[in-house]
């Protein structure tokens, strides 16, 4: 018999769908989230995480790598495919390669385990702030070549046809595009995108940047838009 989803806690605050195979985890987890003010549901598999969210909703989901049956990797490819649900790894797998599939699959954040309840909860709310116009405020409009950015409507346009970009890689580009071709370092744009210390591992940004250039790049091997300058960060061409 499938096990169900667990109700941690109910309540109107940040959902958080918490999917490990690991009781323990799972419930240490959950109350340690449920402290720093979330409400979390918690799911054994990717099966049952799949079908909760057909049913429900989440505002984030947590994600083991190494689950029975459909594995986190999958179950990631399926999220990402149907939207722009935010999606944080928790693996105690930690070899640069786990990390640079887990993103490549469409994870925003990759956390390994052992991990501080803290940390991820302060990454959690870095990843769901979104930049509001202040009262007043202009909206902008950027064009790049045959791309057209809305920053404030979240609307990219790539030869008029709509281009869609998780909220993440929507930050980014954001961030890329307002310093006007200017170089915007690595650690800025890991603290501006993600709001958090990185310590230096550039892994996060540089993927998210190649899926980036898969979006709005005609050739994204030989990207004109999102460019690289070597040894100091990321820049674009202005329009």
């Amino acid at each position: 018999m499938t096990e169900p989803v667990q109700r941690i806690v109910d309540g109107d605050r940040t959902s958080v769908l918490l999917v490990d195979d690991d009781t323990r985890i799972r419930q240490a987890l959950g109350l340690a989230l449920d402290d720093e003010g979330f409400a979390v549901e918690a799911a054994a598999s990717g099966e049952q995480a799949l079908a909760y969210l057909r049913e429900g909703t989440a505002d984030v989901v947590l994600l083991d790598l190494m689950l029975p049956g459909i594995d986190g990797l999958a179950v990631c490819r399926t999220l990402r495919a149907g939207g722009d649900l935010p999606i944080i790894i928790v693996s105690a797998r930690s070899d640069s390669s786990d990390v640079i599939e887990g993103l490549e699959a469409g994870a925003d954040d990759y956390v390994t385990k052992p991990l501080d309840a803290g940390e991820l909860a302060a990454r959690i709310r870095a990843l769901l702030r979104r930049r509001r116009p202040a009262s007043g405020e202009v909206h902008r409009r950027f064009v790049l070549g045959d791309v057209e950015v809305l920053p404030e409507e979240g609307v990219v346009r790539k030869s008029g046809a709509e281009v869609h970009l998780t909220r993440t890689e929507f930050r980014l580009f954001v961030e890329l595009i307002s310093a006007a071709g200017r170089v915007v370092t690595r650690e800025a744009l890991l603290q501006r995108v993600w709001g958090y210390d990185y310590l230096g591992d550039t892994r996060l940004l540089d993927v998210h940047v190649r899926r980036l250039r898969r979006k709005v790049e005609t050739d994204p091997d030989d990207p004109v838009l999102v460019l690289t300058v070597r040894g100091a960060g990321y820049k674009v061409t202005p329009g």
